[in-house]
Parts: C-alpha cells; structure tokens; sequence
C-alpha cells in the first residue's frame, strides 16, 4: 500500500490486486508486490513511467480506475453521498470537469459560492479518500450548454472559438489565471489529490485543427500549474482526431465504449503513444437522450465485460458517466448531427448512480468486476436516497406571458428596425419577445416564416395575443395567419441551449433573420429581453397581487400553486400529464425545462433540498404551448424517463 506520510490527504484506497492470469508489464510489476511500503513525504509525485507502461505514484506502479461526476448536474447537499458510493464501489479517483460558464457569468464576474463552490468540491473528494483528474477544458462538451464555453464571447460576434484567434485566447487566459490558482496548492505533488489535469477536450473532433492553439493552452497550464504536474489530452481512437487532438508535452489518451474492439481502441492510442500507460478517459456507460428520441439504454454485462477486458491489459479507466444527474435550468447543450439536437433535462445516462444517486444494477456488475482485481473498501454501499410521491398538485392560471412584460422586462423593451440576437442583446439563456404590428391589412392567409434556420430555437407566435402555433429551429411548418393593419404580433423566442458538439459554427440564438409574411419582410420591433428567473428568484409570482387573465390554457402563461409536505422533504418526481412543453421551478429553483408531448423524458428530478419541509413549496410553472383544461401536476417516487406521448394526452390518463 502507498501511503504519504506527511499528506494532507487520505490514501486514496486499497492497493491493487492483480487477477491471476497473464498480465501486460504493469500487471506484472503490480503482481510482484513492487510497492514500497511506506513513500517519504519528500516522495510525493505522480508521473509517467514510458519504460514499464505505466503511471507511478510516489514511485510505485498505478493504476486507477474512475469515475466522471459533475458537480454543476449534482445540488450541492447530495455531493457527499454521490462521491461516497463511488467511492464504495470501489473506484480510487473520479473525474471532473469544470465548466467555464458555470462560473464567469459575465465578462470579469464570477461565482464560486454555493453549488459553484468548485473548491469546496475538491475538498470534499480528498476528504472522502478521492484522488481527481481534473478536466478545466476551456471546452469541455459534456453536452453542456455551448460546451462549457460562456456565451458573452459570442457578444463579438467574428470570434473564432476555440483557435489562436487573439480576442478568444485572451478571455480564455483572462479565466485561467483565475481558476488555476485555486487548482494548484490541490495538485498531488504539491499535498493534494489531483493526480493529472486535461488540456482542451477532445480538440481532434473539431474542424480548426489549431496547434497553435494547443500549444498556447499548453504554456498557460505550465505556466500557472508548473512544469511537475501530468498534463493530457483526450480524443476518439480516428487517427485524423489524434493527429489533430494531440501534442508533444500532452500524454494522449482515447476514449471509447463498451462495443469497442479493446485491442483494437488501445492500438489507436499506441501509433500516438508508443509507450506509457494504456489509458481510456472516457468509457461509456450509457449515452445521454435527446429530445423526442427514444430513452439511450446500455446492457450493465456489456458494460461490465468491456470493463474487465480493459483491466486484465492493465489500462486505467475512467468510465463516462459513473454519476449523470440533472441539466437543471438551462444548462444542458445540443448535438449538431445534420440537425439541431437539444438534449434532455435529465443527464441521467443510464450511468451506474440513477440521476437520482441510487445505485442500479450496473453499479453493482461493475463493483464485481472490479473486485477481481482490487479489494473493496469495507463497508455497506449506502442505499438509495428516500422518495416520496406528494401525489397531485392543483396549478391555477396566474397569467399569459404578455400580460406581465413590465414585471420580466422591468428595463422596457429596445426598439429596432429588424431583429436582435440574444447575444445583440447580452442575453445568455432563457427568452426574448419580439413585438411589431402588422403594416398592412392580410384578409386572406398568409405565410409567416423566416430564412432556414434562423429561428433559434423556438419561436411561439401570438397575434392579438392569440397563440397561433410555433416555428421551429429545423424543418419548420409556416405558419398562416390573417389581420388587420396594426394587429400586434408577438414571438417568444426560447433558447434551448447553445450547440456544445457536432457544429463548427457559433450558436446565435434569437431571431437571425428578417420575419416575413409572404416573403415581405417585417420591421419595427420592440423587443424584451425577459428576466424570468430574477422575478421567479425574488418571490413573483407568489407575493404579487393576483392578475386577472384570460381563461384560455393556450399560449404561453404562468400556473402557480403550493404543496405541502408531510413533515419530510424527500426527493421526488414531478409528471406533467396533458402539459405541453415549458419550466418548472419550485420555491425559485430552476428545474429544468419538460416537453412532454416530445418525449423521452416524462418526470423532472426534484431533489429533496429544494422543498421545505413544514411550510408551503411554491410552485411556478411556466407553460409555453398549452395547459391541460385541468391544470394538474402529479409527484411521483419514480422517474419516468422513455416515453415519446403525443400532444393529445389528457390529465385523466
């Protein structure tokens, strides 16, 4: 066993213990019981060792095997028992990633307190017995919303993200010398528990193909972290992303899943690393969902056997996702695949620990596998968190969206002869209304639509304040409307989360282009950034007076109601039956965003430490489409993640 003496920090699990079978040079090295006893606190260190194939730690042979776990997707009272179980199911690291826009919200503004408290994070792992690989990008993609990338650098809007165009490198060493500081005193050389750090991520699958950029990410790492720490890249086994993808300085890793060729993926990594450790840095576990696609399932003895293929080689592992949770609010990205793909709320990934935490089948076949090469820790895995079905909640109509823009645009709206991107705007997530009148009378059905794409995402249209459908971001149906000269014409705009993989252009959200009605373009809009969170946040609209609005459930409107709960505040469910599409918060958190009638995912996770327990939980929910003629959420103890409904569903089912 390797033991720092002098160390801050726990050790960080039991030595290995090889399988008995024929076994690569570090098995072998493992095998032979070469780890010294005790290592000197002088001997601190973490490196490469090119001539066995293997990492060393404090000068004995390793390898690890881990887990991903963000913290931005796990509320931060949850983080204890999240990292507990990884660590009782027998992983001896896990990995984190650090999204940039997490924390510098605005230009120079950052957030570090509560469930951003990144340090706090890490503290809590070395605490547990931890170690970390830490994964700072300044990409991360983690179909995170624009990949972690903060979507003020789109407010210039000729930057090239991700290359050595100047304007992006110095915001991105504008952030590095913030959060950098605050990693190194926790590197493991210097008495901490971070044993390797990612530069960039997975760069090979982007089309700029900068080594420039690399190598300028590579001197502002060494620069801030120093010249000991273990630097590495990650990409795909594609030999044209590990040309790309890599650098001299950085260790390259791949990553791969279970229906990989084993020999095959590591062969991928040895023409870029012909000696050094076998490494996957991103084994999957599952795969997230999209919307309107079916729920992503991988089998727990696939996942288990590709595992233990990997382990009789020696390699150290992370798998990718050992912990999901929850895209709460806006954070969750898209996929550009031919389409615009926005992904789920739930990041559940059919990982090992449910979105809830709990442990699942998987967990367990993967606990066994490990096992065979590594003692357990002692000790109980802990058990699932409690659950409570509240059971059904009654909303009330509170009001229709135009009818409260002085309280979600207090500012007023901008005036301007065409439309503003939300970045125009600085408006980073959320929605923006877009106002004009009709210039001419249109007594027989015309065409509203706009140039391919350029409704970003959603675009729900109201004339009169009568909802008239929706335009889409791809594929859009246009839609017919007739009016008089000077009807009022109204689009809510919704970003459903900037492109975080698979597009190589900025993602501007807003209206990109000119609207039209048959082809003639309209002009002079007012326009409301909409800050629904601050008023949600601030009480509204549980302390405002009552409003009264029309009875109608179609378009968008607010829906509020309260719930109380038995004595306890357990984690729970929420089920929208008959809704359409919209948010949800609860006491002011933000949920997450539902689309039941797109599906997959038919329930938000709540997390017990939202509600209160002895006093009212207020609900809002914000509907964009249209509510049930009885407004009814229902709680539930369970999820309900694959089930793509129609529209038609009644709250009756």
């Amino acid at each position: 066993m390797v033991v720092a003496t002098s160390s801050p920090v726990p050790h960080p699990g039991p030595a290995e213990r090889p399988a008995g079978m024929a076994l690569p040079a570090l098995a072998l090295l493992l095998a032979a019981g070469l780890l010294p006893t005790q290592a000197s606190p002088l001997a601190r260190s973490f490196q490469l060792d090119y001539e066995h194939n293997c990492f060393r730690k404090d000068g004995a042979p390793f390898r690890y095997i881990s887990g991903s776990i963000h913290y931005a997707r796990v509320p931060r009272p949850a983080w204890r028992d999240r990292l507990l179980k990884m660590y009782m199911s027998g992983l001896s690291t896990v990995q984190v990633y650090v999204p940039w826009n997490y924390h510098e919200t605005l230009p120079g503004v950052y957030d570090f307190t509560g469930n951003r408290d990144v340090e706090a994070f890490l503290d809590l792992t070395a605490e547990l017995g931890l170690l970390v690989i830490l994964r700072p990008g300044p990409y991360i993609c983690a179909e995170w919303e624009m990949g972690g990338l903060p979507a003020w650098l789109l407010w210039k809007p000729d930057i090239i993200l991700r290359t050595s165009d100047p304007v992006y490198l110095a915001a991105v060493d504008s952030w590095l010398h913030v959060l950098l500081p605050k990693i190194k005193p926790r590197l493991y050389h210097q008495g901490g528990n971070i044993i390797s750090v990612q530069v960039e991520n997975e760069y090979g699958s982007y089309y700029a193909c900068d080594s420039g950029y690399l190598r300028h990410l590579l001197g502002s790492f060494r620069a801030l972290l120093g010249s000991e720490v273990l630097l590495f890249t990650t990409d795909s086994t594609r030999a044209e992303e590990l040309r790309c993808g890599t650098l001299q300085g950085l260790y390259a890793t791949v990553d791969f899943g279970p229906g990989s060729n084993v020999t095959e993926a590591f062969g991928a990594q040895r023409r870029v690393e012909p000696k050094g450790p076998l490494v996957n840095s991103e084994y999957y576990t599952g795969w997230l969902d999209y919307w309107g696609e079916a729920h992503a399932s991988t089998s727990a003895a696939w996942v288990a056997r590709g595992l233990e293929d990997m382990l009789q080689m020696g390699a150290s592992i992370n798998m990718y996702m050992f912990h999901g949770g929850t895209n709460f609010a806006y954070w969750s990205g898209a996929d550009y695949k031919d389409q615009y793909k926005p992904v789920t709320t739930s990041y559940d990934y059919d990982a090992p620990l449910s979105e809830a935490g709990d442990p699942t089948e998987k967990l367990f076949a993967i606990r066994t596998v490990i096992s065979k090469f590594q003692p357990l820790p002692v000790g109980p895995m802990p058990p699932a968190t409690p659950k409570y079905a509240y059971g059904w909640v009654a909303l009330r109509k509170y009001a229709d969206l135009l009818d409260v823009l002085d309280v979600l645009c207090p500012s007023g709206p901008i005036q301007s002869q065409f439309p503003l991107t939300f970045e125009s705007l600085k408006q980073v997530h959320g929605f923006v209304v877009y106002h004009t009148q009709l210039p001419w009378d249109v007594p027989d059905p015309a065409t509203l639509d706009a140039p391919p794409h350029s409704i970003c995402d959603r675009g729900y249209v109201m004339l009169q304040k009568e909802y008239q459908g929706t335009l889409e971001r791809d594929g859009q149906t246009p839609l017919h409307i007739t009016g008089r000269a000077g009807d009022t014409l109204d689009i809510l705009v919704e970003n459903m989360g900037r492109i975080s993989f698979g597009a190589n252009t900025s993602d501007f959200k807003g209206l990109l282009g000119n609207l039209s009605l048959n082809s003639r373009p309209l002009s002079n809009w007012l326009i409301y950034p909409l800050a629904i969170d601050t008023a949600v946040q601030q009480g509204w609209p549980h302390a405002a007076l009552p409003k009264s609005s029309s009875e109608g459930q179609v378009g968008p409107a607010f829906y509020t109601g309260t719930f109380e709960t038995p004595g306890i505040a357990w984690d729970t469910f929420v089920k929208f039956p008959g809704w359409s599409k919209g948010l949800l918060w609860i006491n002011g958190f933000n949920l997450g965003r539902y689309w039941t009638c797109r599906g997959p995912q038919q329930t938000l996770f709540v997390p017990g430490s939202v509600l209160h327990a002895g006093r009212p939980n207020n609900i809002t929910v914000l509907e964009l489409e249209g509510a049930p003629p009885a407004p009814l959420l229902l709680f539930l103890d369970r999820p309900l993640y694959n089930r793509t409904l129609g529209c038609s569903t009644t709250a009756t089912e």
